[in-house]
């Protein structure tokens, strides 16, 4: 068994879509209309047939606060895998993304959390 696909709850899927694209690396994979929505899916360009993230539409009444309890808690809803975090830090920061979180080193694994302008708090993480 593995994981086929994960979500994470966006306000604007498009706007998310350029995020996750242009800012994070990401590849689009599937974009299916379904309505006003769309079924759309990012995946690493290092693992094409991979994991595959769904940028799910907050339409559900139950999202909206799940997710504003995420982020007043700290909470990512996601959490990414980069080789350097400090590097990837940088990278991001000079794009103008938002961190909440600074690189911290905590034993073998250093983190740093970002906030994806579609409602989330998403974790960098890589070990050594």
């Amino acid at each position: 068994m593995r994981i086929h696909l994960t979500n994470v709850f966006v306000d604007d899927q498009e706007k998310a879509l350029r995020f996750y694209t242009e800012v994070l690396g990401f590849v689009k994979k599937h974009d299916v209309p379904l309505g006003e929505d769309r079924w759309l899916t990012v995946v690493s360009p290092e693992d094409p047939h991979g994991t595959e993230l769904l940028l799910e539409p907050s339409g559900h009444p139950a999202v909206q606060p799940y997710k504003t309890a995420l982020v007043r808690d700290g909470i990512p809803a996601a959490s990414f895998a980069v080789d350097d975090v400090p590097a990837e830090f940088d990278r991001l920061r000079r794009l103008g993304v938002r961190f909440t979180q600074e690189p911290l080193e905590t034993g073998t694994v250093t983190t740093a959390v970002l906030d994806d302008t579609c409602g989330n708090l998403i974790q960098l993480v890589h070990t050594t």
